[in-house]
């Protein structure tokens, strides 16, 4: 029984959201095909080392009197073998089928289609474009990919910082961001379902918190996401929220963010339009009251490095009123 809370710590430790051998989609599909093998080919290899270094360390090796001479000769048939043959034939199988799996993954960017979705990467959050051929079409969300369910959607990668690398280990592998490049990644989900993703090249001091969630709805409910997120934000409806729409749109937030619909145009921050639809602020926080109010306040204490300054300047029912306003902007 003591050994219980220890097994539930492991287990617990083995459990991720970013689980690269549980694929859900066709590219996660291919990596999961050959690191599974590989990673079992290779722990195998590792128990037979340290069963013979085991061997090694505990057989009987006689004394000085009875060693043979230095010049006796023998064991070369161990180095060659062990240190070269069979190292070189695994290390060539590994090579051949990692090859052949890099081959489903062109980097060739004139075979992908027009991009539906532009990601860009910022220190530390993600802003995501809707792309249209009709411009009134297109439109801004923060921190999460919706895509339909059963079919490949491509994105188009872009960063104007630093290095970022996209990585959501269900549907594919990481495909960087880089300064002055445009990159490419080819998403596709088998089932509607979240899936956990991350920034995977150290982005700075808050690169653990850069996080992101894949959406992938089922096609009708992706059509009806769609229609959602190109309307204006929602007119408030009661005294608190019409009181917080004036302190929004009185005040520094217009600086940085945007609210289609109203005179907010700032682009230095996420598109909150429609911020009550997102599960996270800050791209980790859960986004519910408590944590509103307080990055509201000092956004640096719960992410620091933010660029959005502490605004301590709200008495305690503007702040009430402020986020009532960012709660119903669905």
């Amino acid at each position: 029984m003591r050994r219980a809370p220890f097994l539930v710590v492991l287990a617990s430790g083995c459990a991720s959201d970013l689980d690269a051998l549980s694929p859900a989609g066709p590219a996660a599909r291919k990596l999961a095909d050959l690191g599974s093998p590989v990673l079992v080919f290779f722990i195998i290899i590792s128990a037979v080392m340290w069963a013979l270094l085991i061997w090694v360390a505990l057989r009987k090796t006689g004394t000085l009197a009875e060693h043979a001479a230095p010049d006796a000769g023998g064991g070369k048939g161990w180095v060659a073998y062990g240190g070269f043959v069979v190292p070189g034939a695994a290390f060539t199988a590994v090579f051949i089928a990692t090859l052949r799996t890099m081959n489903a993954f062109p980097v060739d960017h004139q075979q992908h289609a027009a991009p539906e979705i532009r990601v860009v990467g910022h220190q530390w959050w993600w802003e995501m474009h809707y792309l249209s051929k009709d411009l009134n079409q297109v439109f801004v969300t923060a921190n999460e990919i919706h895509i339909p369910a059963g079919r490949p959607v491509d994105l188009e990668l872009l960063s104007y910082d630093v290095i970022h690398s996209l990585w959501a280990p269900r549907l594919h592998g990481k495909v960087d961001l880089i300064p002055g490049m445009r990159n490419f990644i080819r998403l596709q989900a088998d089932q509607p379902g979240r899936y956990a993703g991350a920034c995977a090249e150290f982005c700075g001091l808050q690169h653990a918190h850069m996080k992101f969630v894949v959406v992938a709805d089922a096609p009708e409910d992706y059509g009806k996401w769609l229609a959602q997120q190109r309307k204006p934000a929602r007119q408030p409806d009661t005294e608190e929220t019409r009181r917080g729409k004036q302190i929004f749109l009185g005040g520094p937030c217009v600086l940085c963010h945007t609210v289609r619909g109203t005179d907010a145009r700032g682009t230095v921050g996420p598109d909150l339009t429609h911020l009550a639809t997102r599960s996270t602020i800050a791209a980790w926080l859960p986004r519910d009251l408590a944590n509103l109010h307080a990055w509201v306040v000092n956004a640096p204490s719960l992410k620091p490095g933010a660029q959005m300054p502490p605004l301590n300047q709200f008495s305690g029912q503007e702040l009430h009123d402020l986020v009532a306003y960012l709660q119903m902007l669905k």
